[in-house]
């Protein structure tokens, strides 16, 4: 896939969550921020209130500190799908 189809597919994907109205579970949320922060390369500290948000926050960007932005786009995408094919 092209750098132009994986940001406009990523896009729809992110379009997707925010339009959900249901809640995610923590964890699926964790996992999305973290790759929705590397894939848009937004290097800023988490801002909860919450020290122990802000340090699940960290520890979720600190495990895909290692992969690209379009893997990152790619697998915040594939999570997305996975999401709602699955989803009771």
């Amino acid at each position: 896939m092209n750098s132009d189809a994986l940001d406009i597919e990523f896009n729809d994907a992110v379009d997707r969550i925010n339009a959900h109205t249901e809640p995610f579970p923590a964890d699926f949320l964790l996992r999305l921020y973290a790759y929705f922060k590397r894939a848009t390369n937004n290097y800023e500290r988490p801002s909860s209130r919450e020290p122990i948000i802000n340090a699940f926050k960290t520890n979720a960007l600190f495990q895909v500190q290692d992969i690209s932005e379009d893997e990152a786009k790619q697998t915040y995408i594939d999570l997305v799908n996975n999401y709602f094919l699955y989803r009771k």
